[in-house]
């Protein structure tokens, strides 16, 4: 048995911790839990929890459905919102099969293998991302207008304002956990908020994220409210997005970082972006893969809706932020894409396999766009051969089963069954007869 994990048991022991969560997330990026015993910790660390794999979405088909839910030490916290005694623990876990080789169906075990070809290539993946969220009042029903607890607006103080105050309960719940948290603020839209993480390598961040989801829903639960992180909520104002602000390390330096160049951007910071941009199409399915996403994409509100990069410039697909005098550490690049409902393992792993793809091939970055992509028109944004991003899931998903890239970076059986899902989705969400075509079209036709 190794440290962490006799740290584990010594402080489950401690702190009379009577239930331990194990958590995981299946294909589509929802949370699993199953809660054991401490007696029974030591033989999850040796070998392993079982559990049907076919149940769980993309895991396993049923002939094959023997799973093992391996849980690392290296994430074990208290969960401060089950603060009574005795108290609950967690920890995210490794899917394995009987064999002890890991599950190509686990989304953890996808971003691993895309980081284990950063770290071949000699780098370290680090990122931050801004998670944006609409906070809601409870009663609503399906068929109804949500509505949200404020009519507050972005950066806006609001004396006894609902917003603050939660945000304040979110943040100390979030670093009790070990979560460091940056920045908070509230967004554009009423009832939107953005509570912004600090840099950590791309996997912690990533199990950071999950239990950032839950850890909002249960802050709001407990004030009567509804978080939700749906990409767009309200026509009429923006969608919540994820925009991650990306960098690579080489041991302790910044690998986008050259003093002198153009926005101080390395060429491995070019070729980085590069990679982003030529296959950007491609893993869209995967940073955006609900049907809702895309009015997020297309609805305005500088939301990033064509294949662009630029300085400063919040309506392209990548921005590259302002550089700070003397902090070379800082060079970085925002990716302002993905949706704050991805999956954030495969969301990472198919951004980070475009980006590598960059360098590895020496693309070469397009000139950058120094306009508001939105008010070009559209014969001005072909002569400028800006290409626009997939305006749908259907388009998204034939992006994406062309693609070489999302297909090796996923692996066959998880780019398989996330293909299929997201087909029947679009099939659903196609047959279905919209309030605004009632509305539109019934008093005419």
């Amino acid at each position: 048995m190794d440290r962490q994990q006799e740290f584990v048991l010594r402080t489950i022991e401690e702190r009379d911790i009577r239930f331990v969560r194990l958590w995981f997330t299946d294909v589509l990026g929802t949370l699993k839990s199953v809660a054991i015993a401490p007696a029974e910790l030591e033989g999850a660390f040796a070998e392993g929890i079982g559990f049907d794999g076919s149940v769980i979405e993309g895991f396993a088909r049923v002939f094959e459905s023997d799973m093992l839910a391996k849980p690392d030490p290296a994430t074990f916290q208290v969960l401060p919102w089950r603060g009574e005694a005795p108290g609950t623990a967690r920890m995210f876990c490794d899917i394995m099969l009987p064999d002890g080789t890991p599950s190509i169906a686990d989304p953890r075990n996808v971003l691993k293998r895309a980081l284990a070809k950063c770290a071949d290539m000699g780098y370290t993946f680090y990122i931050h991302p801004e998670i944006e969220f609409f906070l809601l009042k409870q009663g609503w029903k399906p068929g109804e207008r949500p509505e949200p607890i404020d009519q507050a607006g972005y950066f806006d103080h609001v004396p006894k304002g609902m917003a603050h105050d939660f945000r304040r309960a979110a943040i100390q719940m979030l670093e009790a956990i070990g979560i460091s948290v940056e920045f908070s603020h509230h967004e554009g839209a009423p009832g939107q908020n953005e509570i912004d993480l600090r840099y950590a390598d791309a996997l912690t961040t990533s199990d950071n994220i999950m239990t950032f989801r839950t850890v909002v829903k249960e802050v709001a639960l407990e004030r009567d409210i509804y978080a939700t992180f749906m990409p767009k909520v309200f026509a009429e104002h923006p969608g919540s997005g994820m925009h991650t602000h990306m960098s690579l390390f080489q041991g302790d330096a910044n690998a986008f970082f050259e003093a002198g160049a153009p926005y101080q951007l390395s060429t491995v910071a070019r070729q980085f972006i590069a990679g982003i941009l030529r296959h950007g199409a491609e893993i869209t399915a995967v940073t955006n893969q609900w049907v809702n996403s895309y009015k997020r994409i297309w609805g305005g509100g500088e939301a990033p809706a064509h294949i662009t990069w630029g300085h400063n410039n919040t309506s392209a697909m990548v921005r590259v932020p302002m550089y700070k005098p003397l902090k070379g550490q800082s060079s970085r690049v925002e990716v302002r894409t993905i949706d704050a409902a991805c999956n954030p393992y495969l969301a990472y792993a198919v951004t980070l396999a475009a980006g590598l793809k960059g360098i590895e091939e020496g693309y070469e970055l397009p000139p950058e766009t120094e306009d508001d992509v939105w008010s070009l028109t559209r014969n001005e944004r072909r002569a400028l051969g800006i290409e626009p991003l997939p305006s749908s899931l259907s388009e998204a998903i034939t992006a994406m089963e062309r693609s070489e890239l999302v297909a090796e970076t996923l692996g066959e059986h998880v780019f398989d069954f996330f293909l299929r899902n997201k087909r029947r989705e679009w099939e659903d969400y196609r047959h279905q007869v919209t309030a605004f075509e009632l509305e539109r079209l019934l008093p005419r036709l």
